[in-house]
């Protein structure tokens, strides 16, 4: 992709917490002007300090006025309240561009906005557990996927600036139709939350002395933001459901293993899910896999 595209494109980030900030700090240099839109009194105050903006400002309506392209880095609900927002309140047109976690209800408001406006869903697969501005990191996209998603609102010139913006912070595009995004996101990133939160809220008081890094590794996804876990969870129930649903069998054969005292089917059950494991990971052989602890990546 050609960096010099985006230097005459505009950009508005609404939502200065982790995934908006981080997008900031990673576009600093990338276009003439970098506005950031957040309600948050501190959050703006932070951003000024920071220099994490050219323009930091709780004026959604001013900031759609200088923008040629608007990132919507809230959450999912508040995108779509932001989407309804937005077609009210700007008469011109603009190209949209979405981080929301789950693509099936953003893509389909997306659909039914004015045709003045050019719209595509957007999901970078990265993150942290710690939420907020002050966590924001301008290598946070590295490597990671950015899933694109089309609407009937896309344009070739959005396409363009979706990929270059994606290659800019480092990002790996990947095109998916919606209903595919949720459906895998439920499986490798909503799953893991939920059973990161059932590890937290299970494990007794009395243990707490022989926390180390498995404990650790294995339920630090449940010191999310809860409210931000909230929106995905409503907004992706039926893929999450049909994932728990396959955990739950996975958990089932385990239980029913330990519970007959059965070695051998309890060492296939395990040394399956230790192959997946490696082909999920693109690990090309199982067997030379180490203890390792756990990672950062989310």
């Amino acid at each position: 992709m050609d960096d010099d595209f985006f230097l005459d494109q505009r950009v508005a980030i609404v939502g200065l917490g982790l995934m908006g900030g981080s997008l900031a700090l990673a576009l600093r240099g990338y276009c003439p002007a970098l506005i950031g839109v957040d309600r948050n009194p501190e959050t703006l105050a932070l951003a000024e300090e920071k220099r994490v903006v050219d323009l930091a400002t709780n004026d959604l309506s001013a900031a759609l006025d200088r923008a040629d392209l608007v990132v919507l880095a809230a959450p999912v609900r508040a995108n779509l309240a932001l989407l309804a927002e937005i077609s009210q309140l700007h008469s011109s047109s603009l190209m949209l561009l979405d981080m929301s976690s789950t693509k099936s209800a953003v893509v389909t408001a997306m659909n039914r906005l004015p045709e003045r406006f050019s719209a595509l869903g957007g999901h970078p697969m990265c993150g942290k557990e710690t939420s907020g501005l002050a966590h924001a990191d301008g290598k946070l996209y590295w490597d990671a996927p950015f899933v694109l998603t089309e609407t009937k609102r896309t344009t070739p010139e959005l396409r363009a600036a979706a990929e270059t913006m994606v290659a800019i912070i480092g990002g790996q595009t990947l095109w998916l139709d919606a209903a595919t995004h949720d459906r895998w996101a439920a499986e490798v990133s909503h799953l893991p939350y939920l059973v990161s939160a059932a590890l937290a809220g299970s494990a007794s008081a009395e243990s707490a002395s022989l926390v180390s890094s498995g404990f650790l590794g294995a339920s630090r996804l449940a010191a999310s933001d809860v409210t931000m876990m909230l929106d995905i969870l409503v907004t992706n129930r039926d893929p999450v459901l049909a994932a728990l649903e396959g955990f739950q069998r996975s958990l089932d054969a385990l239980r029913q293993a330990l519970h007959r005292d059965d070695e051998p089917a309890l060492r296939a059950v395990l040394s399956a899910a230790r192959d997946n494991h490696a082909r999920l990971v693109h690990c090309p052989d199982a067997d030379s896999l180490v203890e390792l602890g756990p990672s950062d990546d989310h």
